[in-house]
């Protein structure tokens, strides 16, 4: 495969490149915490749009930074590697989401966006070192955490989130991270990555991911089932423990643990 730019369309190449369905995701669960909290529409706008861009910013420099080895691995799959737009569009597009993103972040308080760009650098962090490390899993799990603070930190009187919520995000990261990783973790060990998950194998992350989510919905719903929670993630490692479904089943048992908390009325302040 040669480095040479593959004609077609660099717009959705670049939207294919930001990791679209973990992106997706985590600003939907911002989203849905920004109205549970009453920021009202000018706030959850603008909290929306700042996790938009930090995970934007996250996704791309994700795929520019392991461009060349993802060329030595022939994937085909990924637009900077196969040369469907170029790394200095994509390096021009993610300047302009870090832009977007402090000046979102920063509407909506000093308190809450020094958090939330905490939470951005610790993508970016992962990107650059961390990912190959035993440390893998503590970006993800400190991203995750500070989320619900991004958005409580912006209401009157800047109030944190408790210390359960704070946690449970934590836990959740965790679980993402491990069922994010699942499915390439042969080609990351053989191309050198050697972060937890691939660390411990295939068996091991699939049973840290569905128990770091169950420990979670512990937390985030004590008066519910937890096997209503951690249903999704069970099922999925057991249906397809090397795709991308247990990934998307955390996310779903987040979004479920994170509405029994709203209903409860677990972000409002003073709860």
């Amino acid at each position: 495969m040669s480095g040479a730019v593959v004609a077609g369309r660099p717009g959705w190449a670049l939207v294919r490149a930001c990791h679209p369905g973990p992106a997706v995701a985590v600003t939907g669960l911002a989203a849905a915490m920004a109205v549970g909290a009453g920021r009202g529409v000018v706030g959850t706008v603008l909290t929306t749009g700042a996790v938009a861009a930090g995970q934007l910013s996250i996704g791309w420099s994700n795929d520019l930074v392991d461009r060349r080895r993802d060329l030595a691995a022939g994937r085909g799959d990924k637009p900077f590697a196969a040369g469907e737009v170029t790394a200095r569009r994509g390096w021009a597009a993610t300047a302009w989401a870090v832009a977007c993103c402090v000046a979102l972040s920063a509407a909506c308080g000093p308190a809450a966006a020094t958090v939330h760009l905490v939470a951005v650098a610790a993508g970016w962090a992962y990107n650059l070192r961390l990912k190959a490390t035993a440390w893998s899993w503590l970006p993800y799990a400190l991203a995750f955490a500070l989320l619900p603070a991004f958005v409580t930190l912006a209401l009157p009187g800047r109030p944190w989130p408790a210390p359960a919520v704070l946690g449970a995000g934590a836990l959740l990261g965790v679980a993402a991270h491990f069922a994010n990783v699942l499915p390439d973790i042969a080609a990351d060990r053989a191309a050198g990555v050697r972060g937890l998950p691939q660390r411990l194998g295939p068996r091991a992350s699939a049973a840290v991911a569905v128990l770091a989510a169950a420990a979670a919905a512990l937390v985030l719903a004590p008066g519910w089932p937890v096997a209503l929670v951690t249903a999704p993630p069970v099922l999925a490692v057991l249906r397809a423990p090397r795709g991308r479904l247990p990934f998307l089943a955390v996310i779903a048992a987040a979004a479920l643990a994170l509405g029994l908390l709203l209903l409860d009325g677990g972000l409002r302040p003073g709860s």
